[in-house]
């Protein structure tokens, strides 16, 4: 096949889980377009198997969508036509819809569609796949790559892969042994909370741990209250890394303490052990991280699988009752895991 399309529109951390299926997609067709949203890009510039991206909101997918912008759209269709790719896989997480998307690429005018989709898809889709509720979101992606005609090639181990970093190398002046700690998260709900996180750092120090802390742009004041006052084992990172730069710094970790969210499937990308703050607002068994060690820490509790963005409990009680001993145990696991290997 000379063009395949694939379709990913959500956030960092779900454009990596969906690379293993691009890469299959990618040993079939002579050439791979990326369409992805704005909150996914610095992810598909990352990923092995892309030609090309197309960037574009979409407001059936987008969790804060802006109202619908018909010309807008329609510049869309005309581009996707004027690429005219001879394929289009639309991969999608269950809560979400293929249909706006295909309809979109029929406009334009592409022959072959294919997408997960419990919905009654008319015409929009050659292949309408199935796949069971509890399928992790990598394997729900190449179950669809393989429903389309695109196996991943037996030579690829399907773990989640990012370009070498060799050509972004981490900042100067980083410990020749840490620990990263990325407080922030994209949901609320999916974090562990600033004191706790200070206390994880303190702990990890008292124990003679270098401790490197992350985050993106809006999460410095967080990441400065976690690092707390400038001491020589703590180097705070937050606001300063592009995303390759932060796989760089990852690469070089002896493990990361993180929530569910887009760092901890960039860990699992360059083969970092993941201590995952994993609160059970969705289910583990398809957003634990992938082919990578990694333990799992939250509280049982009774509204598990709520969805939520911010949670509604007072106390946010499946993440607050997780301790910084607990963390800190995970850590030593880990990392002895990791030298071991």
């Amino acid at each position: 096949m000379n063009h395949a399309l694939v379709v990913r529109l959500d956030n960092d951390g779900d454009v990596l889980l969906a690379g293993p299926a691009i890469r299959a997609v990618a040993a079939g067709a002579d050439r791979v377009t990326l369409w992805c949203g704005p909150r996914g890009r610095r992810a598909a510039e990352l990923l092995p198997g892309v030609d090309e991206i197309v960037v574009q909101a979409a407001e059936w997918i987008d969790p804060q969508p802006q109202p619908l912008d018909w010309p807008v759209t329609l510049r869309l269709i005309d581009r996707l036509r004027q690429l005219a790719p001879d394929a289009a896989v639309i991969l999608t997480s269950f809560h979400q819809s293929p249909l706006p998307t295909a309809l979109l690429l029929r406009a334009a005018g592409v022959p072959f569609v294919g997408a997960i989709s419990e919905d009654y898809p008319g015409s929009l889709l050659d292949v309408r796949h199935r796949v069971a509720d509890e399928l992790h979101e990598v394997r729900r992606g190449l179950s669809l790559a393989v429903a389309c005609g695109f196996p991943l090639p037996e030579s690829d181990g399907g773990r989640l892969r990012v370009r070498p970093t060799a050509a972004t190398p981490p900042p100067q002046g980083l410990p020749d042994s840490y620990v990263v700690v990325h407080p922030g998260a994209s949901v609320p709900a999916r974090a562990w909370g600033g004191q706790r996180n200070a206390e994880l750092v303190d702990a990890l120090v008292a124990v003679g741990r270098s401790v490197v802390v992350t985050g993106g742009p809006e999460e410095t004041e967080l990441a400065g209250r976690v690092a707390g006052d400038p001491r020589d084992a703590v180097v705070n990172l937050a606001g300063t890394t592009t995303l390759a730069q932060l796989a760089a710094v990852l690469a070089g970790a002896d493990a990361i303490v993180v929530g569910n969210t887009g760092p901890a499937h960039l860990a699992a990308a360059v083969g970092t052990p993941v201590v995952s703050l994993f609160a059970p607002t969705v289910p583990a068994a398809r957003w634990r991280p992938w082919g990578v060690a990694h333990e799992l820490l939250s509280i049982d509790v009774p509204c598990a699988g709520c969805r939520a963005r911010v949670c509604p409990v007072d106390g946010h009680p499946c993440l607050s009752g997780v301790t910084a001993a607990q963390a800190l145990a995970a850590v030593d696991r880990l990392s002895r895991s990791r030298v071991a290997a």
